[in-house]
């Protein structure tokens, strides 16, 4: 999987610098793996759930903190929608949110 924008990342890392180490293993992780589809996903993370517009939340850290990928399993693409607590989380709408342009 290509994760487009790593720079999302590397904002979020200096935001919320708690979940640096969490984060870096994610993305190495997920650069370095390749799914057909949200089943092949979902095998290697159990906790993530499937949302509308192809978006896809991953628990980080355990479940501090949460990831809102929009996946094209088709191209091998992700792209970094949003990222923050858990507390965070519960206060916004997953599956409208938009990306920070930074």
């Amino acid at each position: 999987m290509n994760v487009i924008a790593k720079r999302t990342i590397i904002h979020y890392i200096n935001v919320y610098p708690l979940a640096k180490t969490a984060l870096l293993s994610w993305l190495k992780e997920f650069n370095t793996s390749s799914f057909e589809n949200f089943n092949d996903l979902k095998h290697v993370y159990g906790n993530a759930s499937l949302i509308t517009n192809h978006r896809v939340i991953f628990n980080i850290k355990g479940n501090s903190f949460r990831l809102i990928a929009s996946i094209n399993f088709r191209t091998q693409a992700a792209y970094i929608i949003w990222f923050g607590t858990h507390k965070e989380y519960d206060n916004i709408d997953a599956s409208t949110i938009k990306h920070i342009t930074l």
